[in-house]
């Protein structure tokens, strides 16, 4: 950072990401949620599930004559107040079910009648139903996979990044949903959040060197531009937010907030880690071609990176491009097996919420990637080669 004090350029550069980082603050703090809960839980959702271990398994007669495959469970009860104990539950008559052998673990919830039900008289009712299976142990250890191989292949700057993560998601986690629940301003949160990951990952990562301060600076400008575009197209393209069934769940628990707002915000959050790629790419670029050439300017460092740029921007776009369709491919198959035509489907809100997100999320790549070069360019070609970072690379 010592550097970039010693030119006007540089000066300029470091207050602005300054700004950017008091802002951000001042916003977390006017945003932070208080703490009050405005969404009550469904009351199948205040029942607490209880850990299971499946210790048998029997092929029964489904009661529903469309239904196949139906099976008889044991379980021993792993957790809670009747840990130990065992019991029996079943699966196939409300649909398709997963195979579960011995030693699978589950989740379930006991049946308890309402109060004042005489159990005499009531009918016989399973004891237990399957909630869902417990997928945190593989889910652990292909966490704990992904970390060794970050921090072995990436050492110390892997190290970093995963803290970066991990700070990101307690953002996300411990302020973007609560303040979202709070009814406040989707726009304000994504902005505040989404300018918290960003600064937290890129400086945790790669420090505070040119690089990071050009980084920081596209990444702001390219987001702000996100926003902008999402905000205008998602009421130009008159998208309400109540097309999925997390909305519907929403609005019963009672939920006072904008859904619209929450696709807004859900696009800007989405962009964000597209934005960080490019930025720190074309940042490194552009410090590793003054590295190999201390003559080269602003201009030709410019243009120099910009032709990288390119290919990375057609490269990172059809990858965003990839992923949305990804997401969206279920909604289109149940659109393709009712005869609807592509046309046609692209224009109902589940999917054009993904169409609007993704081309958002383009235009503001395409933007950062000039925005950032020249900012870097502008940067380095006023500072001696030898004090540019040394690890001027980027690898996917």
């Amino acid at each position: 950072m010592r550097p970039l004090l010693r030119n006007r350029v540089g000066k300029i550069a470091v207050t602005a990401v300054v700004v950017l980082a008091i802002g951000t603050t001042v916003g977390l703090v006017a945003l932070w949620p208080e703490g009050r809960q405005l969404v009550a839980p469904l009351p199948e959702a205040a029942v607490e599930p209880e850990g299971a271990e499946i210790i048998s398994s029997e092929t029964i007669r489904c009661q529903n004559p469309r239904a196949k495959d139906c099976r008889e469970l044991g379980i021993e009860i792993t957790s809670g107040a009747k840990a130990g104990s065992r019991s029996t539950i079943t699966t196939g008559d409300a649909g398709p079910a997963p195979r579960l052998g011995e030693g699978a673990k589950v989740r379930v919830i006991a049946n308890e009648l309402p109060p004042g039900v005489d159990a005499g008289a009531a009918p016989a009712i399973v004891p237990y139903t399957l909630v869902e299976i417990d997928r945190r142990s593989p889910m652990l250890l292909l966490v704990v996979i992904f970390g060794v191989l970050v921090v072995v292949f990436g050492r110390l700057r892997g190290a970093l990044a995963l803290v970066g993560l991990g700070a990101s998601l307690i953002v996300v986690v411990e302020f973007v949903i609560p303040a979202l629940l709070e009814a406040k301003s989707p726009v304000a949160v994504a902005a505040v959040g989404s300018s918290s990951v960003m600064l937290l990952t890129i400086v945790l990562a790669h420090g505070l060197g040119p690089k990071s301060v050009a980084a920081i600076l596209g990444t702001g400008v390219s987001l702000a531009a996100t926003i902008l575009l999402a905000l205008s197209f998602t009421k130009l393209a008159y998208l309400t937010g109540f097309s999925s069934e997390e909305a519907n769940l929403l609005i019963a628990g009672g939920a006072d907030l904008s859904l619209q707002g929450l696709v807004l915000a859900g696009m800007v959050i989405g962009a964000l880690g597209v934005l960080d790629d490019v930025t720190v790419s074309q940042a490194s670029t552009v410090m590793a071609l003054r590295k190999a050439n201390p003559a080269q300017r602003t201009r030709e460092l410019y243009r120099g990176a910009l032709s990288v740029g390119r290919d990375h921007v057609a490269a990172t776009v059809n990858t965003l491009v990839l992923a949305y369709v990804g997401a969206s491919l279920p909604i289109l198959l149940v659109f393709g097996t009712g005869g609807t035509s592509f046309v046609d489907a692209i224009s109902r809100e589940a999917i054009a919420e993904q169409v609007v997100a993704m081309l958002v999320g383009s235009i503001g790549l395409i933007a950062a990637v000039p925005v950032t070069t020249f900012l870097a360019a502008a940067l380095a070609s006023r500072l001696p080669a030898e004090e540019l970072e040394a690890s001027a690379g980027h690898l996917h």
